[in-house]
């Protein structure tokens, strides 16, 4: 768990060096399985949610993570880095206040819907 706290911290530093806006981390240990922490970013153009996107999966893949990859790689919009157990969204603006990831995983939720 140590690892996953400091490379979290080191993706968050990242996203900062490199201008990412509204940066949030979310943590999902009691909230699903599909990952420990998810963090979500803004970026300000496709050409700067594309360069996050490749430092983001180069910082995982530093950390020995090789299994990591992008997704959304078609999109202008939104990418997503899986880094196993930390999982990073860069959004455009618009499209990160659409889908409202935040509100959804910061809610609390209730053991009985635990399933994802």
């Amino acid at each position: 768990m140590e690892k996953t706290s400091d490379l979290k911290k080191s993706i968050i530093k990242t996203l900062d060096i490199n201008k990412a806006q509204d940066i949030v981390s979310i943590d999902l240990k009691d909230k699903s399985s599909i990952a420990d922490f998810m963090i979500i970013a803004s970026g300000t153009s496709s050409r700067h949610i594309q360069s996050l996107s490749e430092q983001v999966l180069s910082k995982f893949i530093d950390r020995g993570l090789k299994d990591s990859k992008i997704e959304g790689k078609e999109s202008n919009e939104w990418k997503l880095v899986d880094g196993i157990d930390i999982i990073v969204h860069i959004f455009h603006p618009e499209k990160r206040k659409f889908y409202e990831l935040e509100k959804m995983w910061s809610e609390l939720i209730p053991k009985e819907k635990l399933i994802i």
